[in-house]
């Protein structure tokens, strides 16, 4: 099946740029291109795409209040933040918001096609320096008072650590001899007794812990 893509970008040369390295892979097919945060809302509650691009500045209000807009609205879909910026605010306000991914726009675009297959899977793709701030970042504000194993069950806990050791949605099924869809469950549980948005906080508050 292919994986369906919303890219959310107000740069409409960029947007295109994307648009046509995305349908060029057979993997992949964009399924609507938003020039806007209001235009993007609508399409992904309405299209419930399997991964969205998002860029952090655009024309009405950023790509973290499009995700915070869309909180509650359980959609599948995974975000992607793709933008200029790497300070340290808009970093931890689009993880906090529910951002899967942040890569810079230098990147190249065979990085990020490989990006929106990796988070399709379960993978956390992020630029390396991006990933030293947020390192930096959970490193200085560390939280013990309730550990992970007094908060999670002990199979949570065991989905939690493969998930810190890298492994992707369907290896952790495989190693745990379950479903792709009971991972999935485990995880929503996780994040939810964690009190985190997504993977990359619940592996930082698991590290704090230990």
């Amino acid at each position: 099946m292919l994986i369906s893509v919303i890219i959310i970008e107000d740069d409409v040369h960029y947007n295109n740029a994307l648009k046509k390295i995305i349908d060029h892979d057979p993997e992949l097919f964009c399924i609507a291109q938003c020039f806007n945060g209001a235009e993007a809302i609508e399409q992904l509650t309405v299209l419930n795409a399997d991964v969205a691009i998002v860029d952090i500045r655009l024309a009405d209000i950023t790509g973290t209040q499009v995700l915070q807009s869309l909180s509650g609205k359980k959609l599948h879909t995974q975000f992607i933040m793709c933008t200029s910026f790497e300070n340290d605010e808009h970093i931890y306000e689009a993880l906090k918001a529910g951002a899967t991914g942040y890569l810079l726009k230098g990147e190249s675009m065979e990085k990020i096609i490989a990006a929106v297959k990796e988070v399709h899977l379960g993978g956390v793709p992020m630029t390396a320096t991006v990933s030293r701030k947020i390192l930096q970042y959970f490193s200085a504000n560390r939280d013990t008072r309730n550990t992970v194993a007094e908060l999670l069950t002990e199979t949570e806990t065991e989905v939690l650590h493969l998930l810190a050791k890298g492994l992707l949605y369907k290896e952790i099924a495989s190693e745990k001899f379950v479903s792709i869809d009971t991972i999935k469950k485990h995880i929503s549980n996780i994040y939810r007794k964690l009190q985190v948005n997504n993977k990359v906080e619940a592996i930082n508050k698991l590290l704090s812990s230990n």
